[in-house]
């Protein structure tokens, strides 16, 4: 069996980590058994249940599982694969991913791709893999599973988020990925556009007036009324949070949805792109 390489590149994830495999030792030696013993007894070696133990691996959710019925934990070893999942993300998309958690309220322009939430599998991976210099296998396969989990927050029911898109039409129509990726993508915004808590438009590319060219941006209202923005660009990552620059983007959003298609014959103009693939 694999393991995840411990990437533990900021304090919170060091300090899961540190909680995680402090357990597991604990656990490991109340039960009277050696590593090489525990290893054996999990399906694993005995190197890799001292890597775990020193935090030199993440462990997968398989081995907590294992981990969790030889040493008869009842579950609470288990119960730390949520955490440990977390950890294995790259620091920037977990931040993304907490913030994104915290709001009651997201509005997102995207003019280069499709937004991240709305992407299909296929697209994450074909997007992922034009990064210069590419990835390594193991941080492809990470960050495609990052992207992809950030996207339960569009079904989640508790609490019901809202979610305004608005896509300029080059991204419908640049083939990343090919034809048939392209198709499934298109099919996937049709489904989207059906969710009652998505607004979904389409800014096309004839319009005179664009007030989204400096470039893609979201904003996100958090669970304690307030507001912050996010941009990323390049090998920059930033979260916006000066109350005039957040104003900046609010006016600047407002103005892009009033430019852009209505939800409805942005529906019709995605069917119509979809019967050009």
């Amino acid at each position: 069996m694999g393991e995840w390489e411990a990437e533990l590149d900021d304090e919170g994830a060091g300090a899961v980590m540190r909680t995680v495999t402090r357990q597991l030792k604990l656990w490991r030696e109340t039960a009277g058994l050696t590593q090489a013993e525990f290893g054996a007894a999990i399906g694993y070696g005995e190197e890799l249940v001292s890597c775990v133990e020193r935090g030199r691996r993440i462990p997968r959710p398989e081995y907590l599982d294992a981990a969790d019925e030889v040493l008869g934990a009842g579950g609470k070893i288990a119960a730390m694969k949520r955490d440990v999942a977390e950890v294995r993300y790259p620091k920037k998309v977990r931040d993304l991913k907490n913030l994104e958690a915290e709001a009651t309220e997201l509005r997102a322009y995207n003019n280069t791709v499709i937004h991240g939430l709305l992407q299909t599998e296929g697209y994450v991976r074909a997007s992922v893999a034009t990064r210069r210099p590419p990835f390594t296998e193991d941080e492809f396969e990470q960050h495609v599973a990052a992207r992809l989990a950030r996207q339960d927050i569009l079904t989640e029911s508790a609490p019901l988020r809202l979610f305004s898109f608005v896509q300029c039409e080059s991204t419908l129509r640049r083939p990343i990925g090919g034809r048939m990726v392209m198709r499934r993508q298109l099919e996937r915004l049709l489904e989207v556009g059906q969710l009652r808590n998505v607004d979904l438009q389409v800014l096309p590319l004839d319009r005179e007036d664009n007030a989204g060219l400096a470039g893609s941006f979201r904003l996100l209202r958090l669970r304690d009324g307030g507001t912050v923005g996010h941009n990323e660009v390049q090998l920059v990552s930033r979260v916006i949070t000066d109350p005039k620059e957040v104003q900046v983007l609010d006016i600047r959003y407002g103005t892009i949805r009033a430019q852009a298609l209505t939800p409805r014959k942005s529906l019709a103009f995605i069917e119509k792109v979809l019967g050009e693939e």
